[in-house]
Formats: C-alpha cells, sequence, structure tokens
C-alpha cells in the first residue's frame, strides 16, 4: 500500500516535466486518489465482510498493481484520474484488510509489536522513493510507474497468503464498565484536530518532493521522499513506547507541532539540510498522529470512535489539495505555509484534550472477571497508557 498509493509523489516532478501536467491536475490526481481512499474505507466499514475475506484483498493487491501499470500507457488526465481513483480504493481495502489482520493475530502482544507492523507504509514509501531516484537521471516518467508496478507486484506476491481476521465466533455476556463522564468535548476537539490535521498532512504528503526539488538539486526531492518513508517505518513503534510515560494527549501536540515544522522548512529556506530535516520530522510524525488519534478515540469509548475519525482525516485529504491549488501558479513554498498553519491549528485543538482528560475509563468486564481494555477492532494499536 505504501508503494502503490504515495509512489505518485516522488514521480509527479516527472509527470510535470515530462508529460506536460499541470499543477492543477497534479492536485486533481491527487484528490482522486483521496476520494477513492475514502469510498474504500467506507466500504470496509459498511460492509464488514469486505475486511474478512481473503479473495476482496487479492483482487485489491491485483487492482493496485495494475493501476500502477496503466498509468503510462495514456496521456489522457481522465484516465489518470480514474486509475488513482482506483488505486484508492483497492488501497484502503488493503490497509483496512491487513490492519484487522494484524491487530486481530497480536493483541496480546505489546503495541509497540503491531506499531512496528504499521511501518510497513514508510517502508513502501522509501522502497518507491528509492527506485523513483535511481531511475531519474536514465529513465523517463513511464519507466517509473512501470518500474513502480513491478515494485507493487513483488510485494502483492508476498502478500498473497496474508489471513484476515477471522468472523468472530458467538461469545456469551460481554459486559464493560462504561465511564459516567461525558466524553463528547473531548471526542469533539480530537475529531477537529484530526481533520485538520488530515488537510494539512496531505498537502505535504503530496507536494513535499515537488516543492524542495523546487528550489535544490535534482537528486535532493526524491531522497527526501525516501528519507520520510524510512523515519516512518520505525515511528508508530516509538510513539506506542513513548505512550508508557506521557499521556496521548501530551504527544499528539508534541508530534503535530514537530510536524507543522518539519513542513514548514522546505517554504522558509532552500537549504539542502532544512529540506533533509523536514522529510525526517514529516515522516517521523504523520504515522505516529494517526496512531495517537485513533488510539485516544478508542479510550474515549465514544460511539463508532475510529470510523468517525477516519472519516474525517479522509475528508481532510480530499479538500487539502483543492484549498491550495489556486496557490500552486507560484509553486509549492505557499502551499506549505498554508499546511504548517493547518497543523498548528490542529495542536491547538489537540491542546483542548488535555484540560481534564479522563485518562482512566474503567476495565473490560468479560463473564463477570475483570481484564485489561480490549485493543481496538478498527485501526489503533492496543492501549499501553500507564498515565
Amino acid at each position: 500500500m505504501g508503494v502503490g498509493r504515495f509512489v505518485y509523489t516522488p514521480i509527479l516532478p516527472l509527470m510535470h516535466t515530462q508529460a506536460g501536467l499541470s499543477a492543477g491536475a497534479g492536485a486533481s490526481l491527487a484528490t482522486a486518489n483521496y476520494i477513492g481512499y475514502l469510498l474504500g474505507a467506507l466500504s470496509g466499514i459498511l460492509v464488514p465482510a469486505l475486511v474478512r475475506s481473503a479473495f476482496v484483498l487479492r483482487c485489491s493487491l491485483f487492482v493496485l498493481t495494475a493501476t500502477l501499470a496503466a498509468m503510462p500507457t495514456t496521456h489522457s488526465t481522465a484516465a489518470w484520474f480514474v486509475l488513482r481513483l482506483s488505486a484508492g480504493i483497492a488501497s484502503a481495502l488493503i490497509f483496512v484488510i491487513a490492519v484487522s489482520s494484524l491487530l486481530s493475530h497480536l493483541r496480546e502482544h505489546p503495541a509497540h509489536l503491531p506499531g512496528w507492523a504499521f511501518g510497513g507504509v514508510g517502508a513502501g514509501i522509501a522502497l518507491s522513493g528509492l527506485l523513483v531516484l535511481a531511475l531519474r537521471t536514465g529513465s523517463d516518467w513511464q519507466t517509473a510507474w512501470w518500474a513502480s508496478a513491478a515494485l507493487c507486484a513483488v510485494l502483492a506476491a508476498v502478500s498473497w497468503t496474508l489471513c484476515p481476521e477471522e468472523a468472530p465466533a458467538p461469545t456469551g455476556t460481554v459486559a464493560a464498565a462504561r465511564p459516567k463522564v461525558r466524553t463528547h468535548r473531548w471526542f469533539s476537539a480530537l475529531f477537529v484536530s484530526y481533520t485538520l490535521e488530515g488537510i494539512g498532512y496531505i498537502v505535504a504528503g503530496t507536494f513535499l518532493a515537488a516543492a524542495i526539488g523546487q528550489s535544490s538539486a535534482g537528486w535532493v526531492g526524491s531522497g527526501a521522499w525516501v528519507l520520510v518513508g524510512l523515519a516512518a517505518v520505525p515511528s508508530s513503534a516509538v510513539w506506542a513506547r513513548l505512550g508508557r510515560r506521557w499521556s496521548r494527549p501530551d504527544l499528539l501536540v508534541a508530534a503535530l507541532v514537530i510536524q507543522a515544522v518539519g513542513i514548514a522548512l522546505p517554504a522558509l529556506t532552500g537549504a539542502v539540510a532544512a529540506a533533509l530535516m523536514s522529510a525526517v520530522l514529516f515522516g517521523a510524525t504523520f504515522i505516529g498522529v494517526s496512531t495517537l488519534a485513533l488510539a485516544a478515540g478508542a479510550h474515549l469509548r465514544f460511539p463508532r470512535s475510529v470510523a468517525l475519525l477516519t472519516a474525517g482525516y479522509s475528508v481532510g485529504q480530499i479538500i487539502g489539495p483543492l484549498v491550495v491549488a489556486p496557490l500552486l501558479r507560484h509553486g509549492y513554498h505557499q502551499a506549505l505555509i498554508l499546511a504548517a498553519v493547518v497543523v498548528l491549528t490542529a495542536a491547538v485543538a489537540a491542546g483542548v484534550l488535555r484540560i481534564g482528560f479522563p485518562h482512566r475509563m474503567g476495565t473490560v468486564v468479560r463473564h463477570g472477571v475483570p481484564g485489561p481494555r480490549c485493543a481496538p477492532a478498527d485501526g489503533a494499536p492496543a492501549s499501553t497508557d500507564r498515565s
């Protein structure tokens, strides 16, 4: 999924210079992918059987690979739009199925172990970035797409036998001690923060490599995107470990502020060191923010919290490229500054969580026996928060 969804970012500069793709059309193709991702995520929510289907997983792996291979066969923006839309749907289904399988099979393991698996997205970003970087000098944009399709096919073959989550077996009555405190205000702040993060993160996630490439040597943009992926690999596990010492609201605010700094750096200076630092800061936080936000939502036990947060985040991803599209006539720097401001606003919203946040929400009772909190079933690692 890391390759199929995010390889567009390092290939985008090549399509601008070699395929005649305008900045506005590039933003539209990014939006198509995010619309598809929202549709795929909603499908997994509305039809839970899809999440437990090996057939759906394999079809999605095939479709994702096929869309990458089809990109260089046409110069039609409309066709590209459909292909990136389809890739978004397939990416979301792969992610939902893989995460459900992961959390189902590793439920009794420490939270940092699923965190490393979440880092697979970062590994896909790094591999695709390295691939485009290696092909940049001697090949064209079409070769880059074909090579990424081949890489995706190899990873799909390795993923082919992944066992989805099994259907839940009928059990006896499961009762949970519900908190008497109302959690609406905290969840509302979290929802606003995570939706704003979706807007700000996706602008950087789409245009960071192109923005760095505008003011640096040709290799720096692609190299920075590789660093984003490498920094993302351990990030979820690291943030999960930090959750043993600090509360999620504190960590969420810190991660968002760090991410805002990373997004703004390339717009403030053209120095190579700043560009590479930007990549590290962004890569180290964007998956971590998702992990922290989803875990906080599950901790608050707000009805369908993770589904609502995911929907808000996905809508934010659709809005982001559309909001900055008018700014792209003057390059990418203004868009990055705006994205950094949006992420800082998300940090302010997350700061509301720190005011009286209910760190202890009770224990789960199974058949009358108290036990530890369950791992969230729809995307957040199990809680290890001891605060």
